[in-house]
């Protein structure tokens, strides 16, 4: 008997269902949306934050190897409580993610 098998097939495409889970900011931890703006090199980038400061991020050492952040994507990031101009960027929104995002009101489309 045939078994067909996937290798080399086209994967499942969401077929543009709503995002079913999104994790959104705790404001009692201190999480800010931005938005990333520059890529300075070495796990450290600028982004620009929803409270209109620029801060010089770097990335956790939890996502350095197993999420790959880009200019133009949606953070969340943890601003240092001894140093406001700069924070750690714990979570990367995928597109659809920041398109929930968007159309429920997180996100602010003329700041970000």
């Amino acid at each position: 008997m045939y078994k067909p098998h996937n290798k080399g097939g086209k994967k499942p495409v969401n077929t543009g269902g709503e995002v079913i889970r999104v994790r959104t900011p705790r404001k009692a931890d201190g999480e800010i949306l931005g938005t990333v703006t520059k890529m300075l090199g070495a796990y450290h980038l600028s982004v620009l934050c929803l409270d209109n400061l620029t801060r010089m991020c770097r990335i956790k050492g939890k996502m350095k190897k197993r999420t790959w952040v880009r200019e133009g994507d949606t953070v969340i990031v943890v601003p240092w409580s001894f140093q406001d101009e700069k924070a750690d960027v714990i979570w990367r929104y995928t597109g659809p993610q920041a398109g929930w995002l968007k159309r429920k009101g997180f996100l602010d489309s003329n700041t970000i």
